[in-house]
């Protein structure tokens, strides 16, 4: 009896442990799919003229810098902001009694100048001074002359005149200060109905793609649903040396708005150049800063993801124009990539 429980529990242990065997050899019996399911897009190559984009400031074309030519301390100022002028109207003079001082030093310098040259010439006459002594005479009262010149020259302009019919937009300095010569005082705004233009600043490489009288999307911040549309007017031949851009005027029409000085635009200019650019939709964009971003590119194994740094040239409607970094690449995850790594496996759905 002892055997045969024995040899039972054997049979019944070896039966358990071969139903175990044939369980665990079953695929996918007891196994979760952890791949994420994800949707994809093939790669889309278009050939569109890339727009220039840009923000500025409206101003005036004719807009100008008033300053003195000399330095000084300002005695009097005789305009404020948002006065209207007219031209040659008198804005601001400077205190002269240094400059008055260096007129009166350099005419009393040429009549002496005059006084040793008469002195030379009758000596000269007598064979009493040599042609050496009168030449350097006449010299003399030629140089005393000149700087007797440029003293009363900036004489006159120790003061500010307007140059133009305008409004007076900003008075950068007040009576009292001190100013140098070139030193902006006023911003002088000539008050045209088509003079009206949004300055920007622009790369080398937009800069080549632009000529004048293309056509522009002008947006202002004070007009959101009113777009104007302008024309390119002026394209700077050299870089700022400040900021390394090139500025570039857009002349545009009020079209029936109240327009001022310093509102924001926002252009946009179509070039007539087109070049091949990849597109993908929105949604395949990840991790985005300005215009550096990235996508998910599936492998050719079909699950497995590559994360790929990308440049956004531009967004239209719900795709994103792609400027370079999907070289090669054929198929991005869309729907699904904010949880992707380069670690996980998807699926396709």
């Amino acid at each position: 009896m002892i055997a045969v429980a024995v040899f039972g529990l054997v049979a019944l242990t070896g039966g358990c442990g071969e139903n175990a065997n044939a369980n665990a050899h079953q695929p996918g019996a007891n196994s979760v799919d952890e791949r994420i399911p994800v949707r994809t897009i093939a790669v889309q190559q278009k050939t569109i003229a890339l727009p220039v984009h840009a923000s500025g400031t409206l101003t005036s074309s004719a807009e100008q810098r008033l300053s003195f030519k000399i330095g000084g301390v300002i005695r009097k100022i005789y305009a404020d902001e948002g006065d209207v002028v007219r031209p040659g109207q008198l804005l601001a003079v400077l205190d002269k009694t240094e400059i008055d001082a260096q007129v009166a030093q350099a005419q009393q310098a040429l009549t002496k100048a005059e006084r040793d040259l008469a002195r030379v010439e009758g000596l000269y006459r007598d064979s009493s001074a040599t042609l050496e002594l009168l030449q350097n005479a006449t010299t003399g009262r030629d140089v005393a002359k000149e700087t007797a010149r440029i003293a009363q020259f900036n004489q006159q302009y120790a003061e500010i005149r307007a140059t133009r019919g305008g409004k007076i937009i900003k008075k950068l300095m007040n009576e009292g200060e001190i100013t140098g010569p070139g030193t902006p005082v006023f911003v002088l705004f000539e008050t045209g109905a088509d003079d009206w233009v949004v300055k920007i600043n622009v790369s080398d490489r937009d800069w080549a793609r632009l000529n004048l009288g293309m056509n522009a999307k002008v947006v202002m911040d004070a007009y959101p649903d009113a777009p104007f549309t302008g024309k390119v007017s002026d394209l700077a031949p050299a870089a700022d040396p400040v900021s390394g851009l090139y500025p570039v005027e857009i002349k545009v029409a009020p079209q029936g708005k109240r327009f001022a000085p310093g509102l924001f635009a926002q252009v946009d200019i179509i070039p007539s150049r087109s070049g091949g650019y990849t597109i993908v939709p929105i949604e395949a964009i990840v991790e985005g800063e300005g215009k550096s971003a990235f996508v998910f590119a599936i492998q050719p194994d079909g699950e497995s993801v590559r994360k790929v740094p990308v440049q956004v040239a531009f967004l239209e409607d719900n795709q994103a124009v792609i400027a370079s970094g999907l070289e090669g690449v054929t198929e991005v995850v869309t729907s699904g990539a904010p949880y992707l790594n380069e670690k996980k496996k998807v699926r396709k759905m």
